[in-house]
């Protein structure tokens, strides 16, 4: 386990498997609005991993342990799916690595700055200086959430 931001706990890391679980899948989608009947015959198998996953050497998965990016949809407990193989670019909710501890923001990438923006206002901005070691750890693609 990684340390992440003061008051957010930690990340726990996971690689992806090499197998491939396919689960059914409803081709017509779930129907927000009056069922139909004849759907009901319509399945067919989905990888998750060839949903997810675009890359399995450079993709990993973390529990979000903490508070600072729920306004970005990322809860406590979520998982998220990062791709290391993506650039990262200004806007892009990224697993970063800030003097020896990760944590996940929002990247704001300005022409002689980096901001790791936090999605909830008890929280301010990490401004990167260059007193500060930073690594972009990866670029989240997916969270998965339990309802």
């Amino acid at each position: 386990m990684m340390k992440k931001e003061e008051n957010d706990k930690l990340l726990t890391f996971y690689k992806t498997r090499q197998g491939n679980t396919q689960l059914e899948f409803v081709e017509a989608g779930i129907s927000a609005g009056f069922p139909s009947p004849a759907d009901d015959f319509r399945n067919k198998r989905i990888s998750l991993d060839e949903e997810l996953v675009k890359d399995k050497q450079s993709t990993y998965y973390a529990r979000v342990n903490g508070e600072s990016m729920i306004g970005a949809g990322l809860d406590h407990d979520d998982l998220l799916v990062i791709d290391k193989s993506i650039s990262p670019k200004d806007g892009k909710i990224a697993v970063c690595y800030v003097d020896g501890e990760f944590t996940v923001k929002r990247l704001k990438i300005t022409n002689d700055c980096i901001y790791l923006m936090p999605a909830n206002d008890k929280y301010k901005p990490i401004k990167i200086t260059k007193d500060k070691q930073l690594l972009i750890w990866g670029i989240v693609t997916y969270v998965i959430k339990k309802v």
